[in-house]
C-alpha cells in the first residue's frame, strides 16, 4: 500500500496540473492498443485521499513485454513501455464505474537517449490527447528526481500484482 500511494504522489508531483504539460517542439509518440498489454495493477484514488484533488480516479497502469522483463528482474531494458492510465470516475446505481480520461502518463525507456532522465522519457497526455505529450526538459528532471526514489527498482514505483 505505501508503494501504491508513493506512485500516486511521485505521479501528482510529475505529471498532475495542466501547467505540466508545457510543449516541446518535436512530435510524441502515444502508445496506440497500450490496454491491449499486461496490466500491472489499479488503484482507486478516493475523496478521503491526499492527492484527490490531482489523482482522483481510477488508475491503470500497463507494461509492454518489454517492460514485463523489468517487473521481473528490477532492471528495464530499453524499450520497456509503462502507461498511467487515469480515468475520472462516476457513480451509478451505487457503483464506482469508469469515467472519461483525465490523462495518460507515459514512462519509455531509453538508456543512451535519456541519461539525464535515468534512462526514462516521461510524457504525459491530458485527456489521453495523442497528439499532446511532450513535457519540458524541467518537467523530465522533476519526474526523474521522484522516481529516483525507487532506484532499487529502475526508478518504477509500481510492482507487478502477481
Amino acid at each position: 500500500m505505501k508503494i501504491d500511494m508513493a506512485l500516486l504522489l511521485a505521479t501528482a508531483a510529475c505529471f498532475g496540473g495542466s501547467s505540466l504539460w508545457a510543449q516541446l517542439d518535436d512530435a510524441t509518440q502515444f502508445p496506440k492498443e497500450f490496454r491491449k498489454w499486461a496490466h500491472v495493477k489499479s488503484v482507486l484514488v478516493g475523496p478521503q485521499s491526499a492527492a484527490f484533488a490531482t489523482e482522483g480516479g481510477i488508475h491503470h497502469i500497463y507494461a509492454n513485454e518489454k517492460a514485463l522483463e523489468g517487473y521481473e528482474t528490477g532492471k528495464f531494458p530499453d524499450g520497456s513501455v509503462i502507461v498511467y492510465d487515469l480515468l475520472e470516475t462516476k457513480e451509478v446505481a451505487g457503483n464506482t464505474i469508469e469515467g472519461p480520461t483525465r490523462r495518460v502518463d507515459v514512462m519509455v525507456k531509453q538508456s543512451q537517449l535519456y541519461r539525464a532522465t535515468t534512462g526514462w522519457e516521461f510524457m504525459s497526455f491530458p485527456s489521453g490527447n495523442p497528439a499532446d505529450g511532450k513535457l519540458t526538459v524541467e518537467r523530465q528532471a522533476t519526474c526523474a528526481a521522484c522516481h529516483a526514489k525507487r532506484n532499487d527498482h529502475d526508478s518504477v514505483f509500481s510492482e507487478f500484482r502477481k
